[in-house]
């Protein structure tokens, strides 16, 4: 017979906890006018350039509710940051940029990990930005980063959230 101690799971059960009311609450936040704050990933996405590559820390949006609030109501973010959007699938997506004071940055990129599109969105837009073709990622950055940094339509993504669609390592 195993014995065990309730005690013993209770610092693993609150940590858990906690994590679950930290990213509640970071949702509530963006729903209430607050910027929607989710962990920086510990590896770092890499844009493939024909410059070299170019590391990025990213945040990733993974669900309708984290999708839906993405970089909303956030004043600054650091150059070497930004977000990626993760679909279910290949689709059409648009983006505006209601309630988002930072000019952005938005990638599209295809399940080959490729950039499809770049696009650039205006703050407070409601306009939609589109591709002109179905996507399954989208990463947002800083405005003027793609071209600062070289990254062009056509250059690969690498980071495990997209090698694992892609299949490319």
């Amino acid at each position: 017979m195993v014995r065990f101690s309730l005690w013993q799971f209770l610092p693993r059960f609150s940590l858990a906890v906690m994590a679950v009311v930290f990213l509640l609450a970071g949702r509530s936040m963006a729903a209430e006018g607050q910027a929607m704050m989710l962990p920086v990933d510990p590896v770092p996405l890499v844009a493939v350039t024909a410059k070299g590559d170019r590391p990025f820390q990213i945040e990733i949006a993974d669900d309708d509710a984290e999708r839906e609030a993405g970089l909303m109501f956030r004043q600054t973010m650091p150059n070497d940051r930004g977000m990626l959007f993760v679909f279910p699938q290949t689709e059409g997506v648009g983006f505006w940029m209601k309630n988002t004071p930072m000019q952005l940055d938005l990638l599209f990129i295809g399940q080959d990990g490729r950039i499809k599109a770049i696009r650039q969105g205006e703050p407070q837009s409601e306009a939609v930005i589109a591709p002109n073709e179905p996507v399954r990622f989208v990463l947002e950055l800083k405005a003027g980063t793609a071209e600062r940094e070289n990254i062009k339509e056509g250059d690969l993504v690498k980071h495990p959230a997209v090698n694992a669609v892609s299949g490319i390592n």
